[in-house]
């Protein structure tokens, strides 16, 4: 959860004529230069107070502005492959390991950090915020998804219905299994641009990715309408001025009793116009090995998996501390058939009358310009479109039919976002932020439903969204070691709603009008130097809209929800290169009016406000390095809610639960580096535990699902360039029920499953220069 990794807000290293090159401590100069460069620095070194350097010229590139500003100082910095430097204290020339340095008396060891709309140190950022160190990265392909981190991220829960079409869900703010046309709980966002509105996690493949931040909980002050549960931020490696880097990555892998898989990708990064642009490409394209089998149909492997898609980003560097970013994305996912099985049996088989299969694809733009001042002053815009289409077909052949019936629905949703921002970071600690936001957001759902060759049009609903929010955050020092934040937001959204065809009289109300103020107020406490406690009040809010209703052919309203949120929590950082690091928060939350998108007994869509939640969880995550080689990492959650309304009251007392959410999840893990031929040997081992959960509230919905426990391991060598690595996942071929739904038209009858896939080996290798 606290990962010491600098994620540095991109600002330019811009020549500026009138520089005066003033003396200051090597922490703040460190900062300085991640804020201007948009790099990530990274330092657990004792000592960096003490010690005076000169700032570099703002016109210099970052490899050789930290050549220069470092020389002298017994440290040095360390490429981080594309992620960016590591200060490290420059060892003796001898053969033995290298002993950490004692810290100097009275100084605490300095991790730098600088958060995405404020520069905050994060052991003075009074939130939870997770850095996920993901189950993707270290068991499985390059092309991995965040979905394939969740279930080493506790913190994190997600349904399991396909890549481009699961919900994630944060901290147990869960609303529903199924898909719809309510807002999400969790915003998705790839740098400082959202990616959804009302659509799924679009199953992004993490390529070339620096990392991935979870800010927990309600986030209305910062991030506006849908953020309830947080938000998930994707940080790609940006184009970098002045640096010529590229790399290739591929894998190949069997599944016991499925079929092989294999994925590969790529990127370069090429500067041109001197030092003060560059041009940053990336390629993908991998396939997953499907391990179900329809017998009925005469196939087997049904749910294989291709995946294709590149991003490219250029940035340039203007001058005078402005700097433009501009990106595209592309992604497309495809599978032949769905991954549910017949419960009945432990085999993973299912009996369908037609395939089921689904596609769904993403396009995201994106523009950010950014201009620094030498007083830390900071304007940002940023402006994006993003577009996601799916499609998806479903068996509704009625029992004992002598023909096959399906059912398709068709999305489109097109999400125009711009945010204007202008926010200061002091080095005493006070910083602010003030913006304006707006959001446009078409989402188009329609429906077919008959004979697979002639399926008739039912009704959908096209639902139009469009908020204005005015925003403000404030952090102030009251004294050396207590700050207070205020923050506050503005918001008044409306959304338009139409049905696809002329709906029964009476069920379309258009124009619904919301205005909500989201407030902030925390503290934070610095107990010690390397210890923290902070206490959080949050809120926020999701517009309502129009969806399918019970019956075919009728529409209806439903209306907006809200939660507010209280946290306590405390953070300890460690000290140099050993050492432990541990966070821990309890928080409460209170959800009234839950926005729900269910399905009726005829495996028909509505959605629905189901009642009120109550949400108490406890989570701790720590991460113990004995010695610098071994590092061992635990993370756990605890959950307890009530739901509260007619639905949940149908159900048996102990599944009045949010769906999804289990009771206690957990993770652990270790990892270890040693010299070996010629190189660097890594072997690591994970094992998690997920609890039991419901897919819904209600009698219809109270299905159990997950309880269970799943084993990874990986063993890895490096040397310079190359990377081969040799991964295995699900190593005891557990058969857990990750989730208990794959078709609306059979979840009546209870038997549906989602299983592990069987236990996989992966071969791989990375060649980066």
């Amino acid at each position: 959860m606290a990962s010491l990794l600098a994620l540095a807000a991109a600002t330019p290293l811009a020549a500026e004529a009138s520089e005066v090159r003033a003396e200051t401590t090597l922490q703040t100069a460190l900062l300085q230069l991640a804020a201007r460069s948009g790099e990530e620095i990274v330092s657990l070194e004792p000592g960096l107070r003490a010690i005076r350097v000169h700032l570099p010229p703002a016109s210099l590139p970052l490899e050789t502005a930290l050549r220069q500003m470092l020389r002298g100082t017994g440290y040095r910095a360390e490429r981080i492959g594309p992620h960016g430097y590591r200060i490290v204290r420059i060892a003796p020339r001898r053969a033995a390991p290298v002993v950490p340095s004692s810290p100097v008396p009275g100084d605490a060891p300095d991790v730098i950090v600088t958060a995405s709309k404020q520069h905050v140190p994060l052991l003075r950022f009074p939130a939870s915020i997770t850095n996920v160190v993901s189950h993707a990265d270290a068991m499985t392909g390059p092309t991995s998804s965040i979905a394939d981190a969740v279930r080493s991220t506790p913190v994190l829960q997600a349904t399991a219905l396909g890549v481009g079409r699961d919900k994630i869900f944060i901290r147990g703010i869960a609303d529903s299994s199924f898909p719809g046309m309510t807002q999400a709980t969790t915003s998705y966002y790839l740098d400082d641009v959202q990616m959804n509105y009302s659509t799924p996690e679009p199953g992004l493949a993490l390529v070339d990715v620096r990392g991935i931040e979870v800010m927990e909980g309600p986030q209305g002050t910062l991030y506006g309408a849908g953020a309830i549960g947080g938000i998930v931020r994707i940080i790609p490696n940006p184009a970098q001025p002045g640096v010529y880097h590229a790399g290739i990555t591929a894998s190949a892998s069997a599944t016991v009793d499925g079929s092989p898989g294999g994925d590969i990708s790529g990127f370069v990064n090429l500067p041109f116009a001197g030092d003060s642009a560059a041009v940053r490409l990336v390629g993908y394209r991998a396939h997953e090995g499907g391990y179900i089998d329809d017998p009925t149909l005469g196939r087997r492997a049904i749910n294989e998996l291709d995946r294709v898609g590149g991003r490219g980003a250029v940035r340039v560097e203007i001058g005078n501390g402005w700097q433009i970013d501009a990106s595209v994305l592309g992604q497309r996912n495809s599978s032949g058939d769905a991954q549910y099985v017949d419960s009945g049996s432990n085999e993973l088989i299912r009996s369908a009358r037609i395939a089921q299969p689904y596609w769904n694809s993403v396009v995201l733009g994106r523009v950010h310009i950014r201009k620094r001042w030498d007083s830390g002053l900071e304007f940002v815009s940023v402006s994006g479109v993003s577009q996601y289409d799916a499609d998806d077909w479903f068996d509704a052949t009625p029992r004992r039919s002598r023909y096959a019936v399906a059912y398709k629905t068709t999305r489109a949703d097109l999400l125009w976002t711009q945010e204007i921002r202008l926010s200061q970071s002091r080095p005493d600690g006070q910083s602010w932020v003030v913006g304006a936001a707006i959001l446009r957001n078409r989402d188009a759902l329609n429906r077919l439903l008959g004979p697979t060759r002639d399926p008739i049009e039912i009704i959908g609903v096209t639902n139009v969204s469009q908020n204005l929010s005015l925003f403000g955050e404030f952090t102030e020092p009251l004294t050396r070691r207590l700050s207070v934040t205020i923050g506050v937001r503005a918001t008044r959204a409306q959304v338009d709603g139409s049905p696809s065809i002329k709906p029964r009289a009476g069920d379309l109300v258009r124009g619904r009008v919301t205005r909500r103020v989201d407030p902030t107020l925390a503290l934070s406490w610095q107990l010690a130097p390397r210890i923290s406690i902070y206490a959080r009040y949050q809120s926020g809010f999701r517009t309502g809209g129009l969806a399918v209703a019970r019956g075919i052919g009728r529409v209806a309203e439903f209306k907006s929800d809200r939660i507010e949120m209280g946290e306590v929590g405390v953070r300890r950082l460690r000290e140099g290169t050993t050492g432990v690091d541990v966070s821990a928060a309890l928080s409460y939350a209170r959800w009234h009016d839950i926005q729900a998108d269910l399905i009726d007994r005829r495996g028909q869509p509505f959605t629905a406000n189901i009642g009120n939640a109550r949400i108490l969880t406890a989570e701790v995550s720590a991460n113990w390095a004995p010695v610098a080689p071994l590092r061992f990492d635990l993370s756990a959650l605890y959950t307890a809610n009530r739901v509260i309304g007619p639905f949940a009251s149908s159900s048996h007392i102990h599944n009045r639960r949010l769906p999804d959410t289990p009771p206690f999840s957990a993770h652990g893990g270790f990892n270890y580096s040693w010299s070996a031929l010629g190189g660097v040997m890594r072997l690591g081992a994970a094992i998690d535990h997920i609890g039991r959960s419901v897919l819904g509230s209600g009698r219809n919905f109270d299905i159990g699902q997950g309880r269970y426990t799943a084993v990874s391991a990986r063993a890895e060598w490096t040397r310079r360039d190359l990377t081969l690595w040799l991964a295995g996942d699900n190593l005891t071929n557990g058969r857990g029920n990750r989730f208990a739904f794959g078709n609306p038209f059979t979840l009546a009858n209870r038997d549906q499953r989602t299983p592990l896939r069987p236990a996989m080996v992966m071969l791989g290798m990375k060649i980066e220069r």
